[in-house]
């Protein structure tokens, strides 16, 4: 399989990265191990994304066994030094408390609390990747277009979080940090912080990006192709919607929006019914898979380095990665563009 290196790092890491979220909620734990061995020993996608708060939709009961399932994989099979694992740290405004009784933050402790959890769960005694999982601040993010400015605003200040995640590059616990649902504005002044306190660099920004979503273009691309920050898009397909499993009001058993309806509004609203239905045309005119071609867009982009799959079984697994193998035609470039023109942004 194809391999680019994340950003600035000296991460070199297959197109194509095992996204976690589902695993321990949708998946069993053996299952999560399936697709575990079959993409790493079968395949040799060797770059993992998990966080502390998977598995999703979060359940305090269940928040942090996403990366149990990744440990136990681990200790069972070895090989701990061929994978990139990344994970993330948490804050208050996602997962209320910690095991430990915590609020969490981004602040020193918290964020120390936060990897000590992770690598613990993880069963090893570093990770690759450790990425923001989302401002504290309150800003446009998950889905929110519009901004408004909080004159209150008393989250932690970026340079404090910055300053504790320089500490665990020194101490061994973290290779490369990264950003993930950041903004502008927060990608800037990580990279203003870093330059003037001398300070880690991010290498990456994990944020939403796909055929139906392409607002990362407007202002973070360039950011990220000039300060040379890679991109590890999630939901590239829209968290299942461009396979078109779910037009016509469709819910597949099973299926995420069959079981939870929690962020069908941003993912499959109505209004993005027609180009959802379009770019499943294209892919089947062009005798493609749906889900392919739009991961395979999804990796042509220039300012991606690696493409998050998400899959509740060894199928979907199967599908999803020989998208790596799939050369999209200028035709059919053209024709997504086409389509992009007339129903731009549909998802958010």
């Amino acid at each position: 399989m194809q391999k680019r290196t994340i950003g600035s790092s000296d991460l070199e890491v297959p197109v194509i990265c095992l996204g976690s979220m589902n695993w321990g909620q949708q998946n069993t734990e053996a299952e999560a191990h399936a697709q575990l061995s079959y993409a790493i020993t079968e395949k040799g996608l060797n770059f993992i994304d998990t966080a502390e708060i998977y598995p999703i939709p979060p359940d305090k009961e269940k928040q942090g066994r996403t990366e149990a399932y990744i440990g136990t994989w681990l200790k069972k099979n070895g090989g701990r030094d061929k994978l990139i694992i990344a994970t993330k740290t948490a804050t208050s405004n996602s997962i209320g408390t910690r095991d430990t009784g915590e609020t969490p933050h981004y602040d020193r402790k918290s964020i120390r609390e936060a990897i000590d959890g992770s690598l613990k769960r993880l069963q090893t005694d570093y990770v690759d990747l450790y990425q923001v999982h989302y401002p504290e601040r309150k800003a446009n993010f998950f889905g929110t277009r519009g901004y408004t400015h909080d004159k209150n605003d008393n989250s932690t200040p970026i340079e404090e979080t910055l300053e504790a995640l320089g500490e665990l590059v020194k101490e061994g616990k973290v290779r490369y940090i990264g950003v993930s649902n950041e903004t502008p504005w927060g990608v800037s002044e990580y990279l203003r912080i870093a330059r003037e306190k001398s300070l880690p660099k991010i290498v990456s920004i994990q944020n939403q990006y796909s055929l139906l979503s392409r607002t990362f273009e407007i202002g973070l691309a360039e950011i990220c192709l000039r300060e040379n920050i890679g991109l590890l898009p999630y939901s590239p397909l829209s968290m299942g919607v461009l396979t078109g499993k779910y037009l016509g009001g469709a819910k597949p058993a099973g299926a995420r929006f069959t079981l939870y309806d929690r962020n069908v509004a941003r993912y499959n609203p109505p209004h993005a019914q027609e180009a959802i239905k379009r770019y499943v045309k294209i892919a089947k005119d062009h005798g493609l898979d749906p889900a392919q071609m739009a991961l395979a867009f999804a990796i042509s982009r220039e300012f991606v380095s690696s493409v998050i799959i998400g899959c509740t079984s060894v199928d979907q697994l199967k599908t999803d990665i020989a998208s790596a193998d799939v050369n999209l035609s200028e035709e059919l470039m053209a024709e997504i563009e086409k389509v992009y023109t007339a129903f731009p942004d549909v998802t958010h």
